[in-house]
């Protein structure tokens, strides 16, 4: 199994301004945006850091998804969420060849956690020996300004701690408040213990 990010967060979707202020950084000056290619650095590293420690997309963008065959014949569980839509379903042969799959022969069941992709009829599509599926789906929040507060707080707060540390001089171990922020937000496993 193969996940893609296929195009990344748009700059103008990163909270820059929020961040700004979360830093207390001065304004009013002529050089305002003098270190939006930093922060900008430092937002894109604690999005990814949130998103890889709970599984969840942080804002939306569009993902492509290649595996070799189905766990389960009737569903897919997608590896992230929140999941607004599945745009692309298609199976393709040994020699590459592409079947795309018509939007009435799946369907997405949205869950805060564990998404799936389901079939409207027995089992999804077959996936020739040798051969795989690519399913493309957009996961993560509209905007900055829908992305639960919790998750946003911790996003903030660890993009300053990358910020401050830019020299890289202190341990590398996600903060205990960080944590404490995205705990709802972990994916629980059956048998106990959270995703890492």
């Amino acid at each position: 199994m193969e996940l893609i990010e296929t195009a990344p967060i748009a700059t103008a979707a990163l909270p820059l301004a929020a961040f700004r202020d979360h830093l207390r950084l001065g304004t009013g000056f002529g050089d305002d945006t003098l270190q939006d290619g930093v922060l900008e650095t430092c937002l894109r590293a604690a999005i990814a850091r949130v998103e890889g420690h709970c599984g969840k997309a942080v804002l939306a963008r569009p993902y492509r998804l290649t595996l070799g065959e189905w766990r389960d014949l009737s569903r897919l569980v997608l590896p992230l969420a929140p999941v607004a839509a599945v745009t692309r379903l298609a199976i393709f042969d040994r020699a590459g060849a592409e079947t795309v799959i018509a939007p009435a022969q799946y369907r997405l069941i949205c869950d805060d956690h564990r998404p799936l992709l389901i079939s409207s009829g027995y089992n999804l599509p077959q996936i020739p020996l040798t051969g795989r599926a690519e399913v493309n789906f957009d996961a993560g929040f509209a905007g900055w300004a829908v992305v639960p507060g919790d998750m946003a707080q911790a996003v903030l707060l660890l993009a300053a701690g990358i910020y401050e540390d830019r020299d890289g001089q202190a341990g590398g171990g996600m903060p205990v408040l960080v944590s404490g922020l995205l705990a709802r937000f972990r994916v629980l496993r059956i048998g106990g213990g959270f995703s890492e």
